[in-house]
């Protein structure tokens, strides 16, 4: 019986002692990642572990690191890149606090009926800031999870003006790429603050995988994105911040 009793004790010790221990590191983990998040409110990124992992990948291919960035000022970049940002990949960024419902139940019905290997998404401009600034790449629950928290994160200690500003900033727009100034640049051969509408809009058409596809060689299919990208401009209205 005494046994059995120190046994008992020993247990619930144990369990005690692990349950302490993660609520430690479930409050250090809150702590810091309030204070990162809030400290990016002010300052920019200066590098994001996709950027890190795709020079790990030119690496093993054997192609010396790239890394082409510049960051300008929300005020600075073209109205017409942001409103074709916002055409294109969240035309619900104003109103929604980091999540699209619809746009996310549309997604996981379309991916449940063609049961095919590559999955459609239907994450915000909110989500995809989360992702790319605190995240590193891929796909699993455990991501989306976290993905879930830096989104409430960025949508609660930031403005839609800052959140806009960083995914601008720090998107994947080619190889090597990163930014609507570094595209714009490259591509077009002058600032983002210059930038045009159709320029924006085919910038904006390659967002979904800028690897694949090139504004400087656009597909029949990137040259329509980029027509319905323009009309969504149109009916956008103004971005009233």
């Amino acid at each position: 019986m005494a046994r059995k009793l120190k046994k008992t004790a020993a247990k619930q010790s144990l369990f005690k002692r692990i349950t302490i221990a993660v609520g430690k590191v479930m409050l250090w983990f809150l702590m810091f990642s309030v204070i990162w998040v809030f400290a990016y409110r002010f300052i920019n990124p200066p590098i994001t572990f996709l950027m890190v992992q795709r020079n790990w990948e030119r690496k093993a291919d054997g192609k010396p690191a790239k890394i082409k960035k510049e960051w300008v000022k929300f005020e600075e970049i073209s109205d017409n890149m942001k409103r074709a940002a916002v055409s294109a990949e969240d035309q619900l960024f104003l109103k929604h606090m980091g999540f699209d419902i619809k746009a996310i139940e549309k997604a996981y019905e379309s991916n449940l009926k063609k049961k095919k290997k590559k999955v459609i998404g239907g994450s915000t401009i909110s989500q995809q800031t989360a992702k790319n600034v605190f995240l590193w790449p891929g796909r699993s629950y455990v991501r989306k999870g976290f993905e879930a928290y830096f989104t409430l994160l960025i949508e609660l200690l930031w403005s839609k003006e800052r959140i806009l500003e960083v995914y601008l900033n720090v998107i994947e727009m080619g190889d090597g790429i990163y930014g609507a100034e570094a595209a714009s640049q490259y591509y077009y051969g002058h600032s983002c603050r210059k930038m045009k509408r159709s320029e924006a809009a085919l910038i904006a058409a390659c967002f979904p995988n800028p690897l694949r596809w090139n504004p400087n060689k656009a597909t029949r299919y990137i040259k329509h994105r980029q027509y319905l990208i323009m009309r969504n401009m149109k009916r956008l209205g103004p971005l009233d911040f």
